[in-house]
């Protein structure tokens, strides 16, 4: 039974993944685990029909409850709604960054982040704090559109490979750094570039009213790996594993429903008539040879030259003697 914590701001607590103490277990904690355990990169790509956000909160109440501490650059909601359905020991280790109030300081109140965005970004990999980190970005979608991919991507490798801060600091023990993406919004290239720096690359889709997590794992020195989960994401951001429909078993069907052709729907025949399948047997190939061509090549004659030239007229030949070469066809 793993032994329980308490949380002191006056001293600072480091737990390993063995000792989380956390709602879930078994299954549940083999899968958040797997997701959080490489660190480096974890992107979460989501779509209109299956959001991501709610994985996202799923991963970071885990870190939480390891007892890591939680850098979150909120850009699309308010800091109330991303703190919603978090207890109050959770929201306590969370440390929001809000760039949705006033991204940009327009309202000049002085509650905008210094330094915009990249600002933000800059200042999280010159941290002092020794022990493991988990910074999610909610959303990178958001700042793809505000920040060249470029600087984004060495930003994001800046962040997920720190082994030391600068000098006057402390070595870093572990970054996890969680990144959720709208994949409809951008194209190939930038997704691409976000992708091949992804240790652990999860898309989220679904069947059957069941939501499922298409995990690709990028170990160094080790081939790919793949893996689906079905799961679904409680009101208290805990995850509940289901089985997902087999994708090996294959409805069988009805013996009494009778089938349908499918060539019939199409707008052109394939299938011969009889008379069609006669003209193709009687059909002459161009690299077929004649009886005429044969007879000359085996039996030749006495006196007949050792190379002759055959010509067979096609049945669409029309040579035009006044322009043999049809160079006056215009």
């Amino acid at each position: 039974m793993p032994r329980p914590f308490y949380l002191d701001r006056a001293e600072q607590l480091v737990v390993t993944p063995s000792e989380c103490v956390g709602e879930g277990t078994g299954r549940e904690f083999e899968m958040l685990e797997s997701l959080l355990a490489p660190g480096g990169l974890v992107l979460l790509r989501d779509s209109v029909e299956w959001e991501g956000r709610s994985l996202l909160k799923a991963l970071i109440k885990k870190s939480a409850l390891c007892g890591e501490q939680v850098h979150i650059l909120g850009c699309e909601v308010s800091e109330e709604e991303f703190r919603e359905g978090f207890d109050a020991n959770i929201n306590s280790q969370l440390v929001y960054h809000d760039l949705f109030r006033d991204p940009l300081n327009w309202s000049k109140t002085g509650e905008a982040l210094p330094g915009g965005p990249l600002g933000v970004l800059r200042a999280m990999y010159r941290r002092t704090d020794p022990g493991p980190v988990t910074i999610a970005f909610d959303s990178l979608s958001w700042l793809l559109l505000h920040l060249p991919c470029t600087t984004l991507c060495q930003t994001l490798h800046a962040l997920s490979h720190q082994d030391t801060c600068p000098d006057d600091s402390y070595p870093v023990k572990q970054v996890r750094v969680l990144g959720l993406l709208h994949e409809e919004l951008h194209g190939p290239g930038p997704m691409g570039a976000l992708s091949s720096l992804a240790q652990t690359e999860v898309t989220l889709s679904g069947r059957v009213g069941q939501a499922s997590a298409h995990i690709l794992y990028r170990r160094p020195r080790q081939h790919p790996t793949h893996k689906i989960q079905w799961f679904s994401i409680l009101p208290d951001f805990s995850v509940d594993l289901q089985g997902g429909p087999s994708l090996e078993i294959q409805p069988h069907p009805d013996p009494d429903t009778p089938l349908v052709d499918p060539t019939t729907l199409l707008t052109f025949n394939l299938h011969l008539s009889k008379k069609e399948k006669e003209a193709k047997d009687s059909l002459t190939l161009p690299f077929q040879f004649s009886s005429e061509k044969q007879q000359a090549l085996l039996c030749p004659g006495s006196g007949q030259a050792t190379s002759h030239v055959f010509y067979e007229p096609d049945a669409y030949d029309d040579l035009d003697q006044e322009d043999p070469d049809d160079d006056l066809d215009i």
